[in-house]
C-alpha cells in the first residue's frame, strides 16, 4: 500500500500541491510562534482577536474544574450540559431565531443539516464557488445538485423558473461570505427570489459570524434581512476565538435536526468548558464593537494598499479577508515561503481548494493587527511581489 500512496505524494510534491502542517503556538494577539520564531500571523480566522484572549482561558478554566475535560456522550444520551443550552439560547439571540442547535465543527453541521433537509426528489441551488463542505453536505443528501454561477441571483431566478414544479422541496444554499476571496453573496435579492419560488434558504455564516452589521450579528444583519433566512449556518472557531458550530433557525428545525442530523447524533458532545469560553467571546464581542471598528480599519488599511501595488483585492472596501492571486501554485508556494522569512504568516492558497491556475496568497485581518504591522506587510509585499514576478 504505501508504495502507492508514496508515488501518489510524489506526484503532489511535483505538482507544487503536497502539504505539510506547521507547528503553530504561542499565540498572543496577531503574532505567534512558527519554528522558534515570532512572527505576525495574517492567516488564521481569529477576526476579533478573541483565540488568546485570556478571559475565554478563565472561563473554560472556571468550568473545567467544575466539570471536567470531556462531554462523555452523545447529547441526546448523557452528554447534554445546562452550558451547551445556554450557549444554544444565546447563539439564537445572536442571530434573532427561535433556536439553535451545537455541532462539532463547520464542516460536521453542514454534511449534517443539509442532508436531513433534502434528498432524492429534491433539488439544492448552490453557488459555483460554495465551501468544499456545503458541497460534500449536498452530495450526501443525494437530492439533485445545480450549480449557478458564483453571485449570479438572476441565473438561479432563472433555473429556479425552468424547475417549477419537479420537485418535492428546493432549497439554496449559499456562503454569505466567501472564504476564498471575501466577497459576500447579496442575502437581500436571494431572499426576493426564493420566497417567489417558494424554495428554503440554506446560508453558511461562518465568515460573517461576530464580523459583520453593527452589532455583528452576521450577514443577514449586514443585508437587512434578519428573520428572513430559513437556516443560518455558523462557526465559533473563527470570530468568536473557540472551537464549533451551529445551526439556527426554528424551534422546528431544531428539532428535526437534533433528531435527523447524522453528525448531531452520533457524536459526542463537546466540553461543557468550550461553551462556557464561547459564551465569554459572544459577551465581549457584544460589549466591545471596537473590535470589529478596528478589523475594518485594519481591512481598508490592507486593501488602498494592495490597490497602489496594482493587485486590488475582491470583495467589500472593508472586507477582512483579502486575496491576492498570484495564478501558479509553485510561485504561490514560494511567496509564502519568502513571506515567513521576513515574520508574516500568509496562507498560500493552492488547488484543489481554489481552481487550477488562480493559486492566491490569502490575507485575513484580525483587529488584534496594528496599522504598523499592516503596513510592514505591505513593504514586503511591494519587494517580493516584484522579486517572484
Amino acid at each position: 500500500m504505501d508504495h502507492a500512496l508514496a508515488a501518489e505524494l510524489r506526484e503532489l510534491e511535483r505538482a507544487g500541491l503536497r502539504r505539510r502542517m506547521r507547528q503553530v503556538h504561542g499565540r498572543a494577539g496577531a503574532d505567534v510562534v512558527l519554528d522558534g520564531r515570532r512572527m505576525v500571523d495574517f492567516s488564521s480566522n481569529d477576526y476579533l482577536g478573541l483565540a488568546g484572549d485570556p478571559r475565554l482561558a478563565d472561563a473554560a478554566a472556571r468550568a473545567l474544574r467544575d466539570e471536567g475535560t470531556g462531554g462523555a456522550a452523545a447529547r441526546l444520551i448523557s452528554g447534554n450540559h445546562p452550558l451547551h443550552e445556554a450557549l444554544e439560547k444565546e447563539l439564537a439571540a445572536l442571530k434573532g431565531t427561535e433556536a439553535a442547535l451545537l455541532f462539532p465543527s463547520g464542516y460536521a453541521a453542514n454534511v449534517g443539516a443539509i442532508p436531513a433537509l433534502v434528498g432524492r426528489g429534491d433539488a439544492v441551488y448552490s453557488d459555483a464557488l460554495n465551501h468544499a463542505s456545503l458541497i460534500d453536505g449536498i452530495r450526501l443528501s443525494r437530492a439533485e445538485a445545480r450549480v449557478f454561477p458564483h453571485l449570479d441571483v438572476d441565473a438561479l431566478d432563472a433555473m429556479l423558473a425552468a424547475d417549477a414544479g419537479r420537485f418535492r422541496r428546493r432549497m439554496v444554499v449559499v456562503d454569505a461570505v466567501f472564504s476564498m476571496d471575501g466577497d459576500l453573496f447579496p442575502l437581500d435579492r436571494l431572499v426576493g427570489v426564493v420566497r417567489r419560488h417558494a424554495a428554503w434558504t440554506y446560508v453558511d455564516d461562518a465568515h460573517g459570524t461576530g464580523v459583520l452589521g453593527d452589532a455583528g450579528r452576521g450577514s443577514a444583519e449586514r443585508w437587512g434581512v434578519e428573520g428572513a433566512l430559513d437556516v443560518v449556518m455558523g462557526t465559533l472557531g473563527k470570530a468568536l476565538g473557540t472551537a464549533g458550530a451551529f445551526v439556527a433557525g426554528t424551534s422546528v428545525l431544531r428539532d428535526l435536526l437534533l433528531n435527523r442530523a447524522r453528525s448531531f447524533v452520533f457524536t459526542t458532545a463537546p466540553p461543557p468548558a468550550l461553551a462556557a469560553a464561547t459564551i465569554q467571546a459572544l459577551r465581549i464581542a457584544r460589549d466591545e464593537p471596537w473590535r470589529r471598528d478596528r478589523l475594518r480599519s485594519n481591512a481598508r488599511r490592507l486593501r488602498e494598499g494592495l490597490r497602489s501595488l496594482g493587485h486590488p483585492a475582491a470583495g467589500e472596501p472593508d472586507g477582512h479577508v483579502a486575496a491576492v492571486l498570484i495564478g501558479g501554485a509553485e510561485r504561490t508556494v514560494r511567496l509564502g515561503e519568502a513571506l515567513r522569512e521576513r515574520g508574516f504568516l500568509v496562507g498560500a492558497v493552492r488547488p484543489p481548494t481554489v481552481p487550477p491556475g488562480t493559486s492566491r496568497l490569502r490575507i485575513t485581518l484580525s483587529a488584534a493587527h496594528t496599522p504598523e504591522q499592516v503596513d510592514a506587510l505591505l513593504d514586503a509585499l511591494s519587494t517580493l511581489l516584484e522579486a517572484h514576478a
